[in-house]
């Protein structure tokens, strides 16, 4: 009985002292005071860029297609077998290369038949034009009448356009042995081959031999909304503008051209204006079929403040950016934004150039924040 007590009084006492201690360390997360929170007086670390002035190219952006300068399907102007196609497909040719050879003997037999025809009616014309002459003498002297004269000037008449009609043979028939050596029109590059050697080919087939695209220059066609058209209108009257090419994503520039034309029309539809711009495409960048993305330089911006788009703020009373003082201090300063591009962004009310503007850590700025300059951004 006694142990037990004793038992009892030690748990009630280890009890009381858990309870204790407890209640200590509760008072004690009571009266422990909060973090230090920043002080106003805390230098914010951000990074800012300089507000610099320099002439902008500014650009309108459309979607575009590249197009051959020109585009030529080669086909037979006469039938026959094709016996040859000398151009590997792919491969550059200059205009007069030859493309095709159609089966050329049918067609010479042609030539060598008029060509002898017209001999034969050179002869017989020749025998006339004497016979003329002798009637001619006759008729003086009474020994022939009038009739015989008329009928034989008629038939001097006759072989002469008998002969004219031979020359007339003779030339078809060296245009179409002509056609049978199928030249290039234009330079430009050889497409994949529609008809293999051997076949017969028809002057009325619609399929062609191969295509022939030149691109060197090339062009391409884009769209601008029809609100461009009067800036569009005022810089092709101080020359041709010029147009950059991109890839589709945007990430690269393929080439640099320049305007040819708008079209005579407006697509009533979308409201838009197609355009049409040359681009040399000395390194074979742009394709006849290929998505770009076009940028036609409308204007410059001389002398102009520009800075990173990242340092452009939205509030509820319009767009600022925060400048850093020469105390150290952040000031919010409103601005106006003109054009802009991925890289710069034309600041045209606001800002004189030369301000250090915050890029990076103004959510954590408000005006009279003392800041640091962690690192300068390249403008």
């Amino acid at each position: 009985m006694r142990r037990s007590w004793r038992v009892k009084a030690a748990v009630s006492a280890g009890l009381s002292g858990a309870v204790a201690l407890g209640a200590v360390a509760i008072l004690g997360a009571r009266a422990a005071p909060p973090p230090s929170a920043p002080q106003p007086s805390d230098a914010v670390p951000v990074v800012t860029a300089s507000a610099t002035r320099q002439d902008v190219p500014e650009f309108a952006d459309g979607v575009g297609t590249v197009q051959a300068y020109n585009s030529v399907l080669i086909r037979s102007r006469v039938d026959g077998a094709l016996m040859q196609v000398p151009v590997k497909e792919g491969q550059e040719v200059k205009q007069g290369d030859l493309i095709a050879v159609i089966d050329p003997r049918p067609y010479q037999a042609a030539l060598d038949a008029a060509t002898a025809k017209k001999t034969q009616d050179e002869a017989t014309l020749a025998n006339a034009r004497r016979d003329l002459t002798r009637y001619a003498s006759l008729a003086k002297q009474s020994f022939a009448s009038q009739q015989q004269l008329d009928t034989q000037q008629a038939t001097v008449a006759q072989q002469t356009a008998a002969v004219q009609a031979d020359q007339a043979a003779i030339e078809t028939a060296q245009l179409n042995l002509a056609y049978c050596y199928i030249t290039s029109p234009i330079p430009g590059r050889v497409g994949l081959r529609l008809v293999d050697p051997g076949n017969l080919v028809h002057a009325t087939d619609s399929t062609g031999i191969v295509s022939v695209t030149q691109d060197h220059p090339i062009a391409a066609v884009f769209t601008l909304p029809q609100e461009d058209l009067p800036e569009i209108a005022e810089t092709m009257a101080g020359g041709a503008p010029r147009v950059l090419a991109f890839s589709s994503d945007g990430k690269r520039q393929l080439d640099t051209g320049t305007l040819l034309a708008p079209n005579n029309q407006v697509d009533a539809s979308t409201g838009t204006i197609q355009l049409k711009a040359e681009f040399p495409n000395a390194k074979n960048t742009l394709w006849p079929g290929q998505f770009v993305d076009a940028h036609l330089q409308v204007a410059t911006a001389r002398d102009a403040v520009t800075v990173p788009p990242a340092a452009i703020q939205h509030g509820p009373d319009g767009l600022y950016v925060y400048v850093v003082k020469s105390d150290g201090t952040a000031a919010q300063q409103p601005v106006a934004v003109g054009y802009q591009t991925a890289s710069l962004a034309v600041v045209t009310k606001g800002l004189n150039g030369g301000e250090a503007v915050v890029t990076d850590g103004a959510m954590r700025l408000q005006p009279g924040t003392r800041v640091t300059q962690a690192s300068r951004a390249a403008s």
